[in-house]
């Protein structure tokens, strides 16, 4: 079963995508798509299919595996199954910088996407404060609770941000706030790919030292691990992989906490496998609710962050439940 896991989350990756630009607003099917593709069949759907869906398509499967990537890493460093940037308030962070970029007419690609990582960054520093605080040690329950209030914290100044904002700014920030693929475009697909490959290759090379982190603080220590400084380090990657996906495509939540945990259950226990096989998983995951999100109520097109919210919330209170 282990073995199948990766060629059966890419085949599963590529069924799901051919899905998701079959359907819309203008039904094809699936064999026009292929050929679509390819750039053979009727112009209007080659312009469809290439230039409407597909950039929507893959950014959702690019965003999807670096939540999921990122998720896997931070349970991992905090040995905690309930971990994920969204609930420890990394994308609330990241979310702050952005709208500020937004509400203050900065709205280029670079500077949002930059302004997401300092966000990101302000955010992991000051949950890890918060934690020392109030359990004098970065202690995982305590990161977590840390998180919560960070998140709400990053909410409110997102409101402030945005009190006096034209309404046409305000809705349009409402809107990327809570999560959408509908303004993909391939510059968005390239930035959120080279985050992807370069920090998510990042944590599949230290994959061993996640493994280590793992084990907790006092084997770690006994195996020779530094590991305040391992896991800043994994806690800061994981948080820039997350913040990229905020960048591009809003707050998206529990992507990194239902995933992990399914590749766990299949049977991926070690990082290095469980980090890519949640890259698939996580991939499928967003495309399928971008999927939900724009075909549920069609034409109305749903948030993409309540979606998952809506499988995300129950998932949580399950783990919650038999964790306690």
């Amino acid at each position: 079963m282990k073995r199948l896991l990766v060629p059966f989350g890419l085949a599963l990756l590529a069924a799901t995508m051919l899905l998701a630009l079959a359907i819309g607003a203008v039904s094809i099917p699936v064999s026009d798509v292929w050929h679509a593709l390819w750039g053979d069949g009727e112009t209007q759907v080659v312009a469809i299919v290439r230039e409407l869906r597909a950039p929507r398509v893959v950014l959702a499967a690019l965003a999807g595996a670096a939540l999921a990537c990122s998720g896997a890493a931070l349970q991992g460093t905090l040995r905690n199954p309930l971990a994920e940037p969204y609930l420890l308030g990394v994308s609330g962070g990241a979310a702050v910088g952005a709208v500020v970029a937004l509400t203050v007419g900065l709205a280029t690609p670079a500077v949002v996407t930059l302004a997401a990582f300092g966000g990101a960054a302000v955010a992991t520093v000051v949950v890890a404060m918060l934690a020392r605080y109030a359990g004098g040690r970065a202690e995982p329950r305590l990161l977590l609770m840390a998180g919560v209030v960070v998140g709400a914290f990053a909410n409110a100044v997102i409101l402030v941000a945005l009190a006096d904002s034209p309404p046409d700014r305000i809705r349009g920030a409402l809107w990327w706030m809570m999560g959408s693929t509908a303004d993909a475009t391939w510059g968005a697909v390239a930035r959120t790919g080279a985050a992807l490959l370069l920090l998510g290759g990042i944590l599949v090379v230290r994959a061993r030292e996640l493994d280590v982190l793992s084990l907790g603080e006092d084997p770690a220590v006994a195996l020779g691990a530094d590991v305040d400084r391992a896991a800043r380090r994994t806690f800061l990657v994981a948080s820039w992989l997350a913040a990229s996906t905020v960048a591009v495509i809003g707050l998206i939540g529990f992507v990194g906490l239902v995933v992990p945990n399914l590749a766990r259950a299949l049977g991926a226990h070690r990082h290095r496998p469980m980090l890519v096989v949640s890259a698939l998983y996580g991939g499928v995951l967003l495309v399928a609710a971008d999927i939900v999100a724009r075909s549920v109520r069609a034409p109305i097109e749903l948030p993409l962050g309540a979606v998952t919210a809506l499988v995300g919330v129950p998932f949580f209170l399950a783990r919650l439940r038999k964790l306690a």
